[in-house]
């Protein structure tokens, strides 16, 4: 039989990850993909019958926000900072989860 943690057990935890989400800084939900696109110019590249070649490939974002879906399309310079603010988003979901089971 496992014994229950006591109060100042579980303050003390509490306080560490309270610490580690004031530490956080920039952060972003969502996932980041890579995307061609299909303008449906006749004549294009892309709209090529035997060698069609989209356009692309484009970083995509899609995240939820307030309950509906969103996405945007990520500047090349914009990625890697991105990239950190997405890695530091699914930090504070962990911290999230390991306070709520505390």
């Amino acid at each position: 039989m496992n014994a229950m943690p006591s109060r100042k057990s579980i303050e003390k935890k509490l306080a560490a990850v309270r610490e580690k989400l004031l530490a956080l800084g920039p952060l972003h939900p969502g996932s980041l993909s890579m995307q061609f696109q299909v303008c449906g110019k006749p004549g294009c590249r892309c709209m090529d019958p035997d060698h069609p070649k989209p356009h692309g490939p484009y970083a995509k974002l899609a995240y939820v926000h307030r309950g509906k879906q969103a996405c945007r399309f990520v500047r090349a310079e914009s990625r890697p900072e991105l990239r950190k603010r997405l890695r530091v988003y699914k930090t504070f979901r962990a911290l999230i989860d390991q306070w709520i089971d505390l």
